[in-house]
Protein backbone atom coordinates (compact mmCIF):
# COMPACT_ATOMS: atom_id res chain seq x y z
CA UNK A 1 0.00 0.00 0.00
CA UNK A 2 0.93 3.09 -0.97
CA UNK A 3 -1.89 5.69 -1.37
CA UNK A 4 -4.88 6.85 0.15
CA UNK A 5 -6.76 4.94 -2.28
CA UNK A 6 -4.97 1.96 -1.97
CA UNK A 7 -6.50 1.25 1.70
CA UNK A 8 -9.47 2.20 0.54
CA UNK A 9 -9.55 -0.90 -1.70
CA UNK A 10 -8.29 -2.69 0.93
CA UNK A 11 -10.43 -1.83 3.43
CA UNK A 12 -13.37 -2.24 0.81
CA UNK A 13 -12.42 -6.00 0.82
CA UNK A 14 -13.10 -6.61 4.48
CA UNK A 15 -16.92 -4.59 3.68
CA UNK A 16 -15.98 -1.17 4.72
CA UNK A 17 -16.54 1.53 2.45
CA UNK A 18 -15.73 5.20 4.78
CA UNK A 19 -17.03 8.25 3.38
CA UNK A 20 -18.58 11.23 5.20
CA UNK A 21 -17.36 14.26 3.31
CA UNK A 22 -14.48 15.81 5.71
CA UNK A 23 -11.48 14.28 4.90
CA UNK A 24 -10.36 14.49 8.35
CA UNK A 25 -13.10 12.25 9.69
CA UNK A 26 -12.73 10.08 6.40
CA UNK A 27 -9.18 9.47 7.21
CA UNK A 28 -9.47 9.06 11.35
CA UNK A 29 -12.36 6.28 10.75
CA UNK A 30 -10.33 4.38 8.26
CA UNK A 31 -7.41 4.57 10.79
CA UNK A 32 -9.97 3.22 13.84
CA UNK A 33 -11.32 0.30 10.94
CA UNK A 34 -7.90 -0.99 10.68
CA UNK A 35 -7.27 -0.72 14.08
CA UNK A 36 -10.23 -3.11 14.59
CA UNK A 37 -8.94 -5.35 11.74
CA UNK A 38 -5.65 -5.73 13.21
CA UNK A 39 -6.95 -6.18 17.05
CA UNK A 40 -8.86 -9.07 15.41
CA UNK A 41 -6.23 -10.37 13.96
CA UNK A 42 -7.90 -10.11 10.48
CA UNK A 43 -4.98 -8.13 8.96
CA UNK A 44 -1.20 -8.43 9.09
CA UNK A 45 0.93 -6.52 11.47
CA UNK A 46 3.00 -5.57 7.99
CA UNK A 47 -0.23 -4.27 6.67
CA UNK A 48 -1.42 -2.18 9.26
CA UNK A 49 1.57 -0.22 10.25
CA UNK A 50 2.14 0.68 6.66
CA UNK A 51 -1.73 2.11 6.23
CA UNK A 52 -1.31 3.01 9.89
CA UNK A 53 1.89 5.73 8.90
CA UNK A 54 -0.09 6.48 5.41
CA UNK A 55 -2.94 7.52 7.16
CA UNK A 56 -1.22 9.68 9.86
CA UNK A 57 0.92 11.55 7.37
CA UNK A 58 -2.16 12.63 5.41
CA UNK A 59 -4.35 13.39 8.48
CA UNK A 60 -1.43 15.26 9.49
CA UNK A 61 -0.75 17.10 5.80
CA UNK A 62 -4.79 17.65 5.79
CA UNK A 63 -4.68 19.65 8.91
CA UNK A 64 -1.58 22.11 8.15
CA UNK A 65 -3.44 22.65 4.91
CA UNK A 66 -6.53 23.54 7.04
CA UNK A 67 -4.11 25.96 9.29
CA UNK A 68 -2.90 27.12 6.53
CA UNK A 69 -6.49 28.11 4.70
CA UNK A 70 -7.39 30.27 7.53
Amino acid sequence: MKTIYEIQQYLKQYGTIIYVGDRVADLELMEAELKELYQSQLIEPRDYSTALLILRQEIQFQREKDQRNR
